[in-house]
């Protein structure tokens, strides 16, 4: 067809046993509709409209209550939240698509306006992380002050995250995904300036790494393998994240165990590696580490993407922002059709506005 884009970004593939019709990935995006921590027919309509994505993976959900962080952000731990999530998956499942439920503890980042019932803030160490955060109650507030983990607090938030997964798997979802980066829990683990244990969590950078692995194990025993992937974004410093020498060493570490438990994606955000040689040395050794699904992110084009899916640096692209005010990405991407702009004022805001109402394509190709 005239003006339709040949690229490998709109190939099916398959993960593992699920076939995609394209490798467009709808990365995750905080978005805040979910009045009460339960997910609702606003949001199945917003992942419905977005549906022709090879993959969506969610916003970032909850294990448990102590997992909440942010202003209405939706949990799985309860019947309600997964009564709401099936609504979900259905309306995805209706148009085709595919979906993964993105897992996602806060650790640190959070203020107890924003925590049900007291529930505490808790981190690997009692790090505050600079910053203001939201609260529907009582405007910005400062970010709390965390609770250092006890090691058997340790453990029952891994057997959280095992039964966020599993009840992911009841609400309909394809698999999960593991949030690894952005300086919520996982990488606050993962980086010697948020963690200061001194138990088998903590310390060298096996044992950091041993957080991460013993989690995944954990899910994968309870969903399987072929159903867990995890989200990294190395030499990250959003959430007031301070870089430190092992980032390389660490990373690489980590993706060979994660090869070893053979998870079925690793989705790298790969913005801040690629400003340094180090960085981008980083990148192609975690891929070189790891025979799974490599997803990366960071603010591709079509050319970009196919520049790395056909060099074989990566098997996916994911998209954020672009998303949000085109529900029609791939077809856009595909026939060159001009994208919108999202208005950045309504990320996260409560109702309809800037969530469902951006039109597809008023252009179709003949």
């Amino acid at each position: 067809m005239e003006g339709k884009t040949i690229s490998k970004l709109f190939d099916p593939i398959e993960l593992n046993n699920i076939r995609l019709k394209n490798r467009i990935v709808m990365a995750p995006m905080t978005r805040s509709r979910a009045i009460g921590n339960v997910p609702n027919d606003l949001i199945a309509q917003y992942y419905r409209q977005r549906a022709t994505a090879g993959l969506i993976i969610t916003e970032g959900v909850a294990p448990s209550l102590e997992g909440l962080g942010y202003a209405r952000t939706p949990g799985i731990y309860s019947p309600e939240q997964i009564a709401g999530w099936k609504k979900v998956t259905t309306a995805v499942h209706e148009e085709g698509g595919k979906i993964f439920a993105q897992i996602m503890h806060s650790g640190r980042i959070g203020n107890v306006g924003n925590k049900p019932g007291g529930a505490a803030i808790m981190a690997p160490s009692a790090v505050r992380a600079q910053g203001d955060i939201w609260t529907d109650t009582e405007g910005m507030q400062a970010i709390g002050i965390p609770h250092a983990m006890t090691t058997e607090q340790v453990r029952q938030t891994i057997e959280d995250f095992a039964n966020g997964a599993a009840n992911a798997i009841e609400a309909g979802f394809d698999g999960i995904e593991l949030h690894g980066a952005n300086g919520y829990l996982i990488e606050q683990f993962l980086n010697p300036h948020t963690n200061l244990r001194t138990d088998e969590f903590g310390g060298s950078i096996a044992n950091r790494v041993h957080f991460v692995v013993e989690l995944v194990k954990a899910v994968s025993s309870r969903i399987g393998k072929e159903r867990t992937g995890i989200r990294l974004s190395p030499y990250n410093q959003f959430n007031d994240m301070a870089l430190y020498d092992e980032i390389f060493a660490t990373y690489d570490l980590l993706t060979k165990e994660l090869n070893k438990l053979g998870v079925v994606y690793v989705h790298v955000i790969d913005r801040s590696a690629l400003a340094t040689e180090e960085g981008k040395a980083l990148i192609a050794a975690m891929r070189k580490n790891y025979n799974g699904a490599y997803i990366l992110n960071g603010g591709y084009s079509v050319e970009r993407a196919d520049e790395v899916i056909n060099s074989g640096l990566a098997d996916l692209i994911s998209f954020g922002s672009s998303f949000i005010a085109n529900p029609d990405l791939p077809y856009r991407l595909q026939y060159n059709i001009p994208l919108a702009q999202p208005d950045v004022n309504l990320f996260y805001s409560a109702g309809a506005e800037g969530l469902v109402d951006y039109p597809v394509a008023t252009e179709k190709v003949a």
